[in-house]
Order: structure tokens, then sequence, then C-alpha cells
């Protein structure tokens, strides 16, 4: 969960039912080009750093952006968001952003059917279907 609300990749959340569609969501994390301001670099020697501290830098790069999408949701409402996406993209020379979108919406626990109201269906129905 960020910022109080449930993330999913899916269409839909086990378990849950979706109440209300709230819209698009998205959030947005801007990085420079530049290694040495996003610390690829070094500007003591100008060393790249390691393999691990630059995946390190694209994961949080990410959570950043699936962060302000969620916090957005919170803002018109949501308590999750579905079908998220993730998408970069160079926005100037020196400036590329990356973005997490989504459909924020109102999200209940599913309440099963009394068995009393549940339809048994015999297998020769099943077969009409």
């Amino acid at each position: 969960m960020r910022s109080g609300i449930v993330v999913v990749t899916t269409e839909w959340i086990a378990g849950y039912e979706v109440e209300t569609i709230l819209g698009a969501v998205i959030g947005v994390s801007p990085h420079s080009i530049s290694p040495y301001l996003e610390g690829m670099r070094s500007l003591a020697d100008g060393q790249g750093v390691s393999n691990t501290e630059r995946m390190d830098l694209m994961r949080r790069c990410r959570e950043e952006a699936i962060e302000m999408m969620a916090y957005n949701a919170r803002q018109v409402g949501a308590n999750a968001v579905i079908a998220m996406r993730m998408d970069h993209r160079q926005v100037t020379e020196v400036w590329n952003e990356i973005c997490a979108y989504g459909t924020a919406v109102r999200a209940v626990p599913a309440v099963p059917a009394p068995a009393a109201r549940r339809k048994r269906v015999s297998s020769v129905e099943t077969m009409r279907l």
C-alpha cells in the first residue's frame, strides 16, 4: 500500500468489488539526463557508479512516480488504483519523465450472496448455458 492506497496492475482486486470509478490518475517523476546530477558519476573524479547503485536509482525513480500517482488518487477520494502502468520519455534534451498511471477507484469488500439466495445449477442447465 502506498499513501493508504492499494495499487495493482490487474483490472480487479481479489476479494473486492469496484464501487465507483473516479477516473485516470498519474504520477510523474522528472529526472535529469545528466549522469552527474543523477548521481551516476562522481563529481570528484568522474567515475561511474556500480550496477547495484544504477538499479537502485531506477527503482527509486519508478517508486517515486507510483507514490505520486497514489497520492493523487487519494486526493480524489480513491482507496485503490487498478490497471497501473508505467511509461517514460525524454521531455527535453536534459530531462526525462517516469510516469505511473492507472484508474482511481473506490473498492469495497465483496460480499458473497447468502447460501439461500444462491441458485443451484444442475449439470443439465450448465450444458444449455
